[in-house]
């Protein structure tokens, strides 16, 4: 009777962690870092050396600028120059602090989206990028540079649609906050802690082995969950916007990935001195 009460609680916890470690990361991850502006841009302001990222702006730049140039003949060599010259200034000073200029803006796009009441997408805005670019191309001596417009152009992070579906969840974990990890914590201590007390050193260390299971299931779940918010975030965005937008995603999750290799190894070497802690016990006391 009391192995199959063991069994369970154990099938419990290995349970309790498997989904509490998922829920923690990313609850302590919207409210630590998406919702906090500074480590947003700490997080995306790197992009700018991004190769999708360059390749998007310098892309969107030159097609704004073509639609207010007619060369006849020379389009395409004049499309190309102004392309060449677009890319070549996303390498410079100026567009990385245009790019974080844009982010901040964007910042309060996200925060808005995800938790306002009106579905509206994610965008962020180039038109401080391309203002920009033309001020330094006009100031060199750039052909056709004072023919680039400056509006509104924007790149796709998020949907409406897709801002709509996640704002439920966005809410519930920002207002969960780090308590799910501390949670976690004390769930872990606990039950280890007990198992050490009311079932001696075998059992303490096979709870051990079972929450370092938990741990490992939790962190598969949590690359799992990455990779599939993925998927449904970018599947809505415009072609245009994709290697822009991923790059983004990318940025933002770095941290979540992160905490994956983390708990994976934590897991890990709970689950293996667990084990093999209660092997060499079991046979010291076999032996005697």
């Amino acid at each position: 009777m009391r192995t199959y009460f063991s069994a369970a609680l154990s099938a419990v916890l290995l349970v309790l962690l498997a989904l509490l470690v998922p829920f923690s990361a990313l609850a302590a991850w919207v409210d630590l870092e998406l919702d906090d502006s500074d480590r947003y841009l700490a997080a995306v302001s790197p992009l700018a050396s991004d190769p999708g990222v360059r390749d998007t702006v310098a892309t969107l730049v030159t097609d704004e600028a073509m639609k207010n140039i007619d060369v006849g003949p020379l389009q395409d060599t004049v499309e190309k120059f102004l392309d060449d010259t677009a890319r070549s200034f996303t390498t410079t000073e100026a567009f990385q602090k245009a790019w974080d200029s844009a982010n901040r803006t964007a910042h309060q796009a996200v925060t808005a989206a995800l938790h306002g009441d009106d579905g509206q997408a994610v965008t962020i805005d180039l038109a401080p990028v391309i203002e920009r670019v033309k001020r330094e191309l006009v100031e060199d001596g750039v052909p056709f540079a004072e023919l680039i417009p400056v509006r509104h152009t924007t790149i796709t992070l998020l949907s409406a649609d897709r801002a709509d579906e996640l704002r439920t969840s966005f809410r519930w974990l920002r207002y969960c906050s780090v308590w799910p990890a501390v949670g976690t914590a004390v769930l872990l201590v606990l039950v280890v802690g007990l198992a050490f007390v009311r079932r001696g050193v075998r059992g303490g260390l096979a709870a051990t082995a079972v929450a370092g299971a938990g741990f490992v299931l939790g962190a598969l779940l949590l690359r799992v969950a990455v990779a599939v918010g993925r998927n449904r975030v970018l599947d809505q965005v415009p072609d245009s916007d994709r290697d822009g937008a991923a790059a983004v995603y990318d940025a933002l999750t770095a941290s979540l990935r992160t905490t994956v290799w983390a708990v994976l190894a934590a897991g890990l070497v709970l689950a293996v001195c667990g084990t093999a802690g209660r092997i060499v016990a079991t046979r010291r006391t076999t032996g005697r």
